[in-house]
């Protein structure tokens, strides 16, 4: 079993030694921001002065600066901008501002682990990988708890690389719940081999393929909606609570009997050499080849298949049954 870190194994002094520098306000930028400011530590974002994110920031009261002046001010750089904009950044604004000393942090390390960005040999490079959306990071930080992490280091050029993500991780709060410490090259391939086989690329392909099946066989639409996908949170709900025994325990024995006899007949020898084949695209490289021209190229497959997923029978029923259902929250745009 793998050891888990907690606030005891970290201290916090190295990382409010630091003048830390968060790109990004996003999800995860916001949190970090928030939350290393909770925790004493002087922080900055980084934000082009036209970026709507200004004033969300200031007005949490945070201190709000160009990428290049935080860059600049800042001994400690984490990175929170979408994987598909780091290596400009990196290379526009990022990599002249560095320091021998300094640190470069990342929360997913994609550009990293393909060699996108490649600091220089003096840099500190580790990651701090909440494994939560950054509102939940944020949320039970405030509510004195945490959420789990994985830190990882890829670049000990201080010789205390690791010590000083395990105090950012503290200062996150998420050493509060337990902290894993993988490499960049796991937590990139099975990052990825999580959203493509299983959380969205798997579930939303089975979720459509069964609503088409119920529908072609001549079912409402509404009916089938409802136990492909409005049901779904149920399911996974239990899951979360308590791992696949307790979602068998709290279901039926009619479904539980469906779920041992039928399940693996969806999931075939066949899908799982289809997955052992996405797993080789991710550790050769190919994924993430095709995914950087697919962005140096203006996106034109992903703004396709966007457009056609959106079409989806599936979406405007969803549409209409969602509408009767005030207590959801508002959906994203």
């Amino acid at each position: 079993m793998a050891t888990i870190f907690y606030d005891k194994d970290a201290d916090l002094s190295l990382v409010i030694s630091r003048k830390v520098a968060i790109l990004g306000y996003g999800s995860q930028g916001h949190a970090h921001a928030l939350n290393l400011r909770d925790s004493g530590v002087d922080v900055r974002v980084g934000l082009p002065a036209t970026s709507k994110s200004v004033a969300k920031a200031e007005a949490e009261g945070l201190r709000v600066v160009t990428p290049e002046r935080a860059c600049e001010e800042a001994d400690l750089i984490m990175v929170l901008v979408p994987d598909h904009i780091q290596g400009s950044l990196y290379e526009t604004v990022i990599k002249d501002r560095l320091k021998d000393g300094d640190a470069l942090f990342f929360a997913h390390g994609f550009n990293i682990h393909y060699e996108v960005i490649e600091p220089a040999a003096g840099v500190d490079v580790a990651m701090c990988a909440p494994k939560a959306p950054g509102h939940l990071v944020r949320r039970t930080y405030a509510e004195g708890g945490g959420t789990p992490a994985l830190v990882a280091v890829r670049q000990d050029a201080s010789g205390k690389a690791r010590e000083l993500a395990m105090s950012y991780a503290k200062a996150l709060g998420t050493t509060r719940a337990g902290v894993l410490e993988t490499t960049f090259e796991e937590e990139t391939e099975t990052d990825l081999f999580g959203e493509q086989v299983v959380l969205c690329g798997g579930l939303t392909a089975l979720v459509q393929a069964g609503f088409e099946t119920l529908v072609d066989a001549g079912y409402q639409p509404e009916s089938a909606y409802f136990e492909c996908l409005h049901e779904l949170k149920l399911i996974v709900d239990l899951m979360y609570e308590g791992g696949i025994a307790n979602m068998r325990y709290s279901i039926s024995d009619t479904a539980e009997y469906g779920d041992f006899t039928r399940g693996p007949r969806i999931i075939t020898d066949e899908t799982k050499l289809e997955m052992r084949r996405i797993l080789d695209e991710i550790q050769n490289g190919s994924f993430a080849t095709e995914f950087i021209l697919e962005n140096q190229a203006g996106r034109p497959t992903m703004k396709s298949l966007r457009r056609q997923s959106r079409q989806h029978p599936i979406e405007e029923v969803g549409e209409e049954l969602r509408s009767m259902m005030p207590w959801l929250g508002k959906k994203a745009n």
